[in-house]
């Protein structure tokens, strides 16, 4: 199978979707236009096709390599991969100018990420997990810190990592041990152990800066007393070049289900140099820039793993024969017709290409309002986009990853038992997907963000201005013949999404549990009701070429495509709705010990 990246499809939703050209006022966007757009992802698209793609199996089959004085060799042609993308200056597509990197938008780089992803995202976890401790610095760090790590992290000339999990807690923070002792000269002593760190021990660079969550001793119980530190792997010299190793090692790694060409540590930090990032006790707060980020990263990777696993499918799919159509032969002169004649096959497809097309345009409009939140003049545009990076965050993350595993699952379906085989690369798509739906946060401990903490938000503003702008759209384009079966689709969805959000906020105060019962039917018909959305707006731009005069097919099918989804995928929203408002008390109602 041969990766092909959707730079057309990227194309179409940041022209005429998104129009990006509009916002060419915001630094960043003046040198984003849309022409320079497609050639940068054309040429990104290129390089992972080539370079990327073809290292996925061999990612999968080798593995990375542990050795007892703790180095990890990364799987053959990844050093390589890696030094031919930092030459490229890939990395740092939307890096801070000051820091040397190219300042372009985020939701330039977001397609990027998509295409590297699909290629091989065991590789992409490495560049990816840097940009995410890039980020917390760049929020949080001092000046003397900024300038020291920020230009080799943008490069991926170093790399970097996030370090929570410990054996003992993960999404409960709180428990967290390892701790950390002043040292009275600015550095402390940070000493504990961490599991599950991506990208925690490699070979790929020269340098790996750990973030790590620590408890300065005497600290707050809790949450309240966490801070966050830098621990280099190498300290940094007085010309801030890699100097004398610092104590803290990847004592193994660990066996897992997919995702083989990433190194995932376990880290021992003995005593080890670290340095404050922020006030102490702040941690928590700059630790979740990384999470935010490394959330959306994760919802790109559920979309990215979906796309090349459908690719695959479409592609087994024109070329086994077996069977004959149900309306007779389609291709008579063989022994048999390929399977993509046959309904249930093309079910699962289209099923696959709807999400995911209406997919890739929620991950781009939402990484879109990520930049009118930091870059916007206009104070109103940055807080609705503020608004929204909170609300959406956990419908990104959660939905397209439930969904990408999904189509991964539906992929191997489609490859029958071929795919339950290693000559063919289903497996490995639905193998890497399925961590999509547990790191960076369980979909379970998303969907309960999002009901418990992100609705309530500010009084409910974000949520209200998500109706109110669906509200408009529906509106705007209701006497608009050819939009019709969509906008029809959106506001019916949107008002089944309304519905639960009365019910939510009626029964979940009441009950909490009810809130917890709710939340993943909740989520899954707010991804719904943002796809719906995203939809009407792929259907709308792709009438205006068509009606342009534009005969291009790929409009014609796009439509095609949406029909599909408002037709077969919104009914989901009323068995949604249905289910959560069943409440909680069936579900808690056995005794722990009838489990």
């Amino acid at each position: 199978m041969t990766y092909r990246a959707p730079t057309r499809d990227h194309a179409f939703i940041l022209r005429d979707v998104l129009n990006l050209e509009t916002h060419a006022n915001l630094p960043g966007f003046e040198d984003a236009h849309i022409d320079t757009v497609e050639q940068i992802l054309e040429e990104g698209g290129r390089f992972c096709e080539e370079v990327l793609a073809p290292l996925n199996t061999v990612g999968d089959k080798e593995g990375c390599k542990w050795s007892p004085d703790h180095t990890v060799k990364t799987p053959t042609g990844f050093k390589q991969a890696l030094d031919q993308m930092v030459e490229a200056g890939w990395p740092n597509l939307m890096g801070a100018p000051a820091y040397g990197g190219q300042g372009l938008p985020a939701v330039v780089a977001t397609a990027f990420q998509e295409m590297i992803s699909s290629a091989n995202m065991a590789f992409g976890m490495y560049p990816g997990l840097t940009a995410g401790a890039y980020a917390a610095i760049l929020e949080g760090g001092s000046d003397e810190q900024k300038a020291l790590y920020l230009p080799k992290m943008g490069s991926c000339q170093w790399g970097g990592t996030m370090n929570l999990t410990e054996p003992q807690c993960g999404t409960d923070l709180g428990l967290l041990r390892t701790k950390a002792v002043p040292n009275g000269d600015g550095t402390y002593r940070i000493s504990g152990q961490k599991i599950w760190i991506s990208a925690g021990e490699h070979d790929l660079t020269e340098n790996i800066v750990h973030l790590v969550l620590a408890r300065i001793e005497g600290a707050p119980a809790g949450v309240k007393g966490i801070s966050l530190f830098i621990v280099p792997k190498f300290i940094p010299d007085a010309n801030g070049n890699p100097g004398e190793r610092n104590n803290v090692f990847c004592a193994g790694l660990e066996e897992k289900m997919g995702i083989h060409g990433n190194a995932t540590c376990v880290m021992s930090y003995e005593e080890a140099t670290g340095w404050l990032i922020g006030e102490e006790n702040s941690g928590l707060k700059l630790m979740f820039v990384m999470m935010n980020e490394a959330r959306l990263g994760v919802g790109v990777q559920g979309l990215a793993q979906g796309e090349a696993a459908y690719q695959a499918a479409a592609a087994f799919a024109r070329d086994r024969l077996q069977g004959r159509s149900l309306t007779g032969p389609k291709n008579p002169d063989g022994p048999a017709d390929p399977i993509l004649v046959h309904p249930d096959v093309r079910r699962m497809l289209m099923d696959a290409r709807a999400t995911l097309e209406g997919g890739r345009a929620f991950m781009l409009w939402t990484s879109l309002h990520g930049d009118l939140a930091r870059l916007s003049p206009d104070e109103a545009v940055r807080e609705k986009a503020h608004d929204y990076m909170g609300l959406l965050t956990p419908v990104v993350k959660a939905y397209l990853t439930d969904k990408g595993f999904k189509i991964a699952s539906d992929a191997m379906q489609v490859h029958g038992g071929s795919g339950f085989t290693e000559h063919f690369p289903a497996s490995q798509y639905l193998r890497d997907s399925r961590i999509t739906l547990i790191y960076e946060g369980t979909n379970g401990v998303q969907a309960l963000d999002l009901v418990g903490r992100k609705l309530a938000a500010k009084g409910g503003r974000a949520v209200m201005s998500f109706f109110a702008e669906i509200d408009g759209f529906v509106t705007e384009n209701a006497s608009d013949d050819a939009m019709v079966p969509f906008v029809h689709g959106l506001k019916d969805t949107k008002d089944k999404l309304q519905d639960a959000t009365m019910w939510l906020m009626q029964n979940g105060l009441a009950n909490p549990d009810n809130a917890g019962a709710a939340s993943t039917d909740y989520l899954h018909l707010f991804g719904l009701t943002a796809l719906a959305y995203m939809w009407a707006k792929l259907a709308r731009a792709a009438h205006a070429r068509i009606a342009a005069g534009d005969t291009d097919p790929f409009y014609a099918n796009k439509l095609v495509t949406g029909r599909y989804f408002v037709e077969r995928h919104l009914p989901d929203a009323a068995s949604h709705l249905a289910k959560l408002k069943t409440g909680a008390t069936l579900l808690m109602q056995l005794p722990a010990d009838a489990f």
